[in-house]
């Protein structure tokens, strides 16, 4: 499992959370990314998961 913090957007955005961006690595499955708050107390209810290939990189979309 590999954790990364997502950067704030910043003094001029809007008030977010903090996300964390969690993979779990599968052996015989695809790789899934999760994001969710860093607070604990919505991390149960707010968080989307992708599997590895459902998704593109930020740079092949712009």
């Amino acid at each position: 499992m590999t954790t990364t913090s997502l950067p704030d957007a910043g003094d001029d955005a809007p008030a977010h959370p903090s996300l964390v961006a969690r993979v779990e690595e599968y052996d015989d499955e695809p790789d899934v990314c999760t994001l969710h708050p860093r607070d604990p107390e919505h991390r149960l209810t707010e968080w989307v998961s992708a599997a590895a290939g459902s998704y593109v990189s930020l740079d092949e979309m712009r």
